[in-house]
């Protein structure tokens, strides 16, 4: 990751990471708050995950591809 033009550039990885998980989480209907009741965090958690902010454990994003009913590679496409 460079951080050339601004100390605080995002990781690519993370930002497909979260895009991917936000996309998943509208497709199956859910929002923030249902997502991260089911997993067990908080819904300020899901945001800052799926706006790249806060890295998830791979704990957290087996959790969430469970609850989405995905294989969690899905989660890692594009990546």
């Amino acid at each position: 990751m460079s951080t050339k033009n601004n100390i605080y550039m995002k990781d690519s990885r993370i930002v497909q990471l979260a895009l991917n998980i936000k996309a998943e989480r509208i497709r199956k209907g859910l929002t923030q708050f249902e997502l991260a009741e089911k997993i067990g965090i908080s819904e300020s958690s899901m945001s800052l995950i799926e706006r790249a902010i806060q890295t998830p454990s791979v704990f957290v994003v087996f959790d969430i591809s469970k609850v989405l009913k995905l294989d969690i590679k899905e989660l890692f496409k594009d990546i």
